[in-house]
């Protein structure tokens, strides 16, 4: 069975906020390349959440 949305979402919520508190390169302001790339998956997921989210509502 494929991954719904909010799990893929969840997922990389998680895998963002584990490599935030392992890596040394990264902090509040900046970003290395791995916590770049999972940063902007994160938040195209969100955004993608959020839109259907607002798209039930509407």
């Amino acid at each position: 069975m494929a991954e719904s949305l909010y799990d893929r979402y969840m997922k990389a919520a998680a895998a963002s906020r584990a490599h935030g508190e392992t890596c040394e390169g990264c902090s509040p302001d900046a970003r290395c390349d791995t916590g770049q790339r999972l940063y902007e998956s994160l938040a195209r997921l969100q955004d993608a959440y959020l839109a259907k989210q607002k798209e039930r509502r509407g």
